[in-house]
């Protein structure tokens, strides 16, 4: 039976790592997962909801809800954060026993992070990828605090063929980007950050991967910043690189 997924791309993603959507979209098909795009879905509300603004981020969610609701199968993001907002707060968002509610809930049940897909729904660790890299992994905080998401990706990246991966000293350490976080205490985001990139600098590792564009954007950022010549990738960019540690 194919399996069907909605794909889910989120705001950062959309905007700024389009091609890694596309990769995604390419990989699921080679695996022989059948992938939908509602086309008018938004954001999720994930930035009002961690700002405080609980009214805004119904309304947002809402639109969510109205675009994801009617469509079948599994939701899959490359996002763990916006995963978790839907997964563990969206339904709070709604009275107890409203319609919205119930359909919020019924939604969180079927989203995934594509790290939990591959490994829950479809049992595959090995999707048959190359990379001949040296590669350190950085676990995002939405992902390992909110989803419980500890060595699933690690798991997919050592079966990677001739791909090397390092230890990170810092892996479960926050790199400052928080979404509203960085914009309120830059300083103490910078410090932070700052911080992850000595740690990778000091991996010997020539990627760094990580499950989120925010945490991408922010590390990748860091990392040019110091002149480095580490690269952050997402996941699913090495899965899909064919052994070309440019592609990102």
């Amino acid at each position: 039976m194919v399996i069907k997924v909605q794909l889910f791309v989120t705001c950062l993603a959309e905007q700024f790592f389009p091609d890694m959507l596309e990769r995604m979209v390419g990989l699921l098909t080679r695996l022989g997962v059948e992938v939908a795009f509602p086309e008018e879905q938004t954001c999720c509300g994930q930035p009002f909801f961690n700002s405080g603004y609980q009214s805004k981020a119904r309304e947002v969610a809402r639109q969510w809800m109205r675009v994801f609701g009617p469509t079948e199968g599994f939701i899959v993001s490359p996002s763990g954060s916006c995963v978790e907002l839907v997964r563990h707060h969206m339904a709070g968002l709604f009275p107890a026993g409203s319609a919205e509610r119930r359909q919020a809930e019924q939604l969180a049940g079927r989203t995934r992070e594509f790290s939990e897909f591959l490994l829950q729904e479809l049992h595959l660790s090995d999707v048959g990828a190359r990379f001949p890299h040296k590669v350190t992994y950085h676990a995002s905080c939405h992902l390992l605090r909110g989803l419980g998401v500890h060595d699933g990706p690690k798991q997919i990246l050592k079966q990677v063929r001739d791909l090397d991966l390092v230890p990170l000293a810092s892996e479960e350490t926050c790199c400052g980007f928080g979404g509203v976080f960085s914009v309120i205490y830059p300083e103490v985001s910078k410090l932070m950050m700052e911080a992850k990139v000595r740690s990778i600098e000091e991996s010997g590792a020539e990627v760094v991967v990580a499950c989120d564009a925010g945490c991408l954007m922010n590390i990748a950022g860091g990392l040019q910043r110091s002149g480095s010549r580490v690269k952050a990738m997402h996941l699913i960019d090495v899965l899909a690189a064919g052994g070309d540690a440019s592609k990102k």
